[in-house]
């Protein structure tokens, strides 16, 4: 199990939920002030932790040596966590996962690999774990599924230009990703990137399912 912490919508009736994972040595708490900052009054969050215990915060997989075992054992339990937000009454249709650095990882093996189409993915600073082997396992609707992906060209940790391949080949498949690269470092660029962010949820809201 995941521990979580829901943030419910300004507009109390709303089934509109994002899910929102952070990066390696944070937590939750570092994204309380994401709700205020999206001005999203239709939109519930669902704030997550990562399962592992990393230097005061969280991580999703080991940062160091076989990252495998650790993404995939995280893969199902975000998958679990799905399964249980459609019970509480979140269709994955209304449900957007939001991730950043190891969060956008996960936002990506997860959304184009779980049976079910969100109303969008984004993906921030983070890359795509072994995309050759994500193309061969794509869910039936990943090639319909709304991604955006943004990445700083001044990232030190993890360096743009394997990123950009990376969603170059994705794209060159057939997945549909919104790519910007933002002059920034290993962060969120302020108004600038949470604009973007903001119009990209409005769309994939307004758009018909």
């Amino acid at each position: 199990m995941l521990t979580t912490e829901l943030i419910p919508a300004a507009e109390p009736s709303s089934r509109s939920l994002m899910i929102v994972m952070h990066g390696l040595g944070d937590s939750m708490e570092g994204y309380r002030w994401l709700p205020q900052a999206l001005r999203l009054p239709r939109m519930n969050y669902l704030l997550v932790n990562a399962p592992d215990s990393y230097y005061g915060g969280y991580s999703w997989y080991e940062y160091d040596g076989d990252a495998g075992p650790g993404i995939r054992r995280s893969r199902e339990l975000v998958f679990a966590l799905l399964e249980q937000q459609r019970d509480l009454g979140f269709p994955t249709g209304q449900t957007s996962v939001f991730g950043f650095s190891q969060g956008c990882l996960m936002t990506v093996e997860v959304g184009l690999r779980y049976p079910h189409r969100f109303a969008g993915l984004i993906g921030v600073s983070g890359y795509v774990f072994e995309p050759n082997t994500l193309l061969q396992e794509l869910s039936s609707s990943a090639r319909t599924q709304r991604i955006l992906m943004t990445h700083g060209t001044e990232d030190p940790l993890i360096p743009l230009g394997p990123v950009r391949d990376q969603v170059g080949l994705l794209k060159s498949a057939g997945i549909q990703i919104e790519w910007h690269e933002f002059v920034k470092v290993h962060t969120i660029d302020g108004e600038r990137e949470l604009g973007v962010i903001r119009r990209f949820v409005e769309e994939c809201y307004s758009a018909p399912s």
